[in-house]
This record gives C-alpha cells, structure tokens and sequence, in this order.
C-alpha cells in the first residue's frame, strides 16, 4: 500500500525498517458463458469469487492481431456482462435454496426481507445494488451474494492512448457509469516493475505517468473496501497497519 506519510514518519523516527500494509489481489482465470451450469472452470471459479471481499473486472480494451481474443472482436461491455450474468445466475440458485419452505424458518425476519427482496429483482431482471443503501453491511456481508460485492472495473488500453483512455474504455463509462472505473496498461505496468527503482521515476516522468496503474488500483481497492490505517513508529521500525 503506497503511503507517503509513512515515509515521513519513517524518516522522523530514524527507523531501520519501514512496513506498508498489504493488500492481496487473486487472478480467478476460466470463466465463460454457462459457468453457473459448470461450463469452463463453473463452480470453482464461482467458489473462489466467494472467498474475496471485491471484484475487480480487468477488461481487454485494445486491438492487436499479436495478442488472441476468445471472441471475434473486442468488446469489454459485452465481456463484463457474462461475468455479471453468470453471477446473478448464481445467486438466483442461491436464493431458491435458502428461501425453500424448510429454510425459511432458520431465518430471522430481516434476513428473509432482504433474501426475497433480493430474489424477486433478479427475476425481474434488475441489480441489487441499491439494496446496499437500505441494508446493513453485516447483512449484507451474511448474504453472501457475489452481486453484492464491491466492484471495480479496470480497463487494460494500448499504451500509445494512457491516460485518457480510448473507444472501449469510453464504452464501460457509459454503459457502467455508476462503477468505480481505472484506466491502464499492463504492458506499461510489465516494464516499470522491470526496471531499478531508481529508473523508475525517470521513466514515468518521460511517460508522462504521475502514478502507476497498480498503485492507482491498490489505494483504489483499499478505499473500496473501506480500509484505514494508523501508524507505529520508533528506531526500530516504522509501520502502517489496516483497520
């Protein structure tokens, strides 16, 4: 986790050490149309998604015949919405379980609102996002819902149009304005951690880069999940812990 004020108090404190606070990112691979059937990696893509705190969808969004495409050509919206689809699908198999007749009475009446709430959108087609504004967090967390989980979308552009990004980029603004949305280039990202810290500074400022993409990601990820930090501090070490 990127830190400046870390830094500084490191440098106060004369500390031998300084430790920033981590944050762990999983690259889930596999998932294709019919997941929630068992299609591709199925279910034990769809297990691992349940395991994370937040979902960050990176997204193809540039052209080049070096690198294949799955599909006949490049189209992040329409990339987004399987995972998104395949996701709801699971939880609609989700729902119909805990709310068969001898589940429903395990359940506390809040619980079952939110559960029947939940199931009558998906069947009528609609996000449960706005549920995260009438629901507690804890119940919310309960559910277990993979819609319900905190969602970034990073869009993976072509190195020659950083940073404003481009066609495709622009496509998941509009269509997902209500997202948390990135820009980078992981080609970019590839030849900055390639290089000595020292040339790193040099090469960005030629770049025009302010900050990289995973340090964006990272602070972006941290904020998310709504993360804060508190410090400690002395000769021997100086470090940044996550509340």
């Amino acid at each position: 986790m990127p830190d400046e004020r870390l830094s500084k108090i490191s440098a106060i404190s004369k500390s031998t050490k300084t430790i920033n606070a981590a944050i762990t990112f999983v690259d889930i691979a596999g998932l294709v149309k019919g997941a929630s059937k068992g299609e591709g990696l199925g279910n034990k893509f769809l297990s691992h998604v349940r395991e994370v705190d937040a979902i960050i969808h990176l997204t193809r969004c540039f052209d080049s015949e070096k690198i294949q495409n799955v599909n006949k050509n490049v189209d992040p919206v329409r990339d987004i919405e399987i995972i998104e689809t395949e996701i709801l699908l699971s939880d609609l198999e989700s729902l119909q379980k805990r709310l068969e007749k001898n589940n429903k009475k395990k359940l506390e009446k809040d619980e079952l609102n939110f559960l029947e709430q939940c199931l009558e959108l998906i069947n009528n087609g609609k996000k449960l996002d706005y549920l995260k504004k009438k629901y507690s967090k804890d119940l919310i967390k309960k559910s277990g819902l993979l819609s319900l989980k905190p969602r970034i979308i990073v869009c993976n552009v072509d190195e020659k149009i950083l940073p404003n990004g481009n066609k495709y980029s622009e496509m998941c603004k509009k269509k997902f304005s209500d997202e948390i949305i990135i820009i980078v280039c992981a080609d970019i990202e590839d030849q900055i951690m390639n290089l000595q810290t020292r040339d790193r500074k040099d090469f960005m400022l030629e770049s025009g880069i302010k900050s990289t993409g995973l340090d964006n990601l990272i602070t972006t990820g941290y904020n998310t999940l709504d993360l804060s930090t508190f410090f400690t501090s002395g000769t021997e070490e100086s470090r940044d812990w996550t509340v």
